[in-house]
């Protein structure tokens, strides 16, 4: 029994992780409500795993300075942070992470252009499936059409996507770095980004603006929240980390896959969404078609 457990744990550590951020859109909501918008709340979060890490491992900042790939991956890790927390900050949770999930799509893209792969009859098919789902997620009122989103947290939702796809390439790309290193180049993207995007539209807009307002120091709920939200996300990175160093990688993804079950179910129990038939059907094509990019080789998380 004990090896028993023992052989469940990364599979546990990597769900532990999806669960995290497949209901991670509440803390960013609550925060929102404290009057903390989720691009300044994002950065400060992941500007406290930053800090830990080079106070735990110092090494890992001079390796992110001396290798400039890493500041492309941590552009990616940033810009995907910007699009899916805020995304799902104002938008429909359920449409947002299956517009995010359309990862098959760039990713297919992108590798042909960084990594130089070829594409193949699968993957253009897995590209189909993921664009015919997109088709009837995206679709109002049971027409279907060609697939744009509608709103601002559909476009952010598949920018993150777009990003995540980068993202992960460039963690392939850079292999040969320390798993630490990449880590925290993801961390202080997710802090650099959010702060510019805020900061720039900030000053572009105005004060007063309705889209992204000055940072507030919220009160002590907002401030637990901050901090529980924070403390979360370095557990279920590390969490990630244990899984995914124990796991292959097309098994790790297809397991962080259950983010999208944990997104969904949260966003019915906790708000007024609704999983209509339609977008239920092409958010299973969508995610068939991630699981088969991972089976197949490339990662889809």
């Amino acid at each position: 029994m004990p090896s028993q457990r023992l052989g469940a744990m990364p599979y546990l550590a990597l769900i532990l992780n999806a669960l995290v951020w497949g209901v991670s859109w509440w803390p960013l909501r609550e925060l929102q409500g404290e009057g903390l918008h989720p691009l300044w709340s994002s950065a400060a979060t992941y500007l406290l795993g930053a800090v830990v890490l080079v106070c735990t491992i110092p090494k890992v900042l001079a390796e992110f300075i001396e290798h400039k790939p890493l500041w492309l991956l941590a552009l990616a890790a940033g810009t995907t942070m910007v699009g899916f927390n805020w995304g799902v900050s104002i938008g429909e949770v359920i449409r947002v992470v299956l517009l995010f999930y359309l990862m098959p799509i760039w990713a297919v893209l992108i590798a042909r252009v960084v990594l130089k792969e070829t594409i193949t009859l699968k993957a253009v098919l897995r590209v189909v499936l993921a664009f015919a789902g997109a088709v009837l997620v995206l679709s109002p009122d049971g027409s279907l059409g060609f697939p744009v989103p509608s709103n601002m947290a559909e476009w952010l939702g598949l920018m993150g996507g777009a990003a995540f796809a980068l993202n992960n390439i460039m963690l392939r790309h850079q292999a040969k770095r320390t798993a630490q290193s990449r880590l925290f180049a993801m961390f202080v993207g997710g802090v650099v980004a959010p702060l510019v995007v805020a900061t720039a539209l900030g000053l572009l807009l105005g004060e007063g603006n309705l889209l992204v307002q000055w940072p507030v120091v919220p009160g002590m709920y907002g401030i637990l929240v901050l901090i529980g939200f924070a403390v979360t996300l370095l557990v279920a990175n590390y969490g990630l980390q244990y899984g995914a160093s124990r796991l292959p990688a097309n098994v790790t993804s297809v397991v962080m896959l259950s983010e999208v079950v944990f997104a969904t179910l949260s966003a019915i129990l906790l708000t007024d969404e609704v999983l209509t038939l339609q977008v239920g059907i092409g958010g299973a094509m969508i995610l068939l078609a991630a699981a088969l990019s991972a089976l197949d080789g490339n990662d889809a998380h």
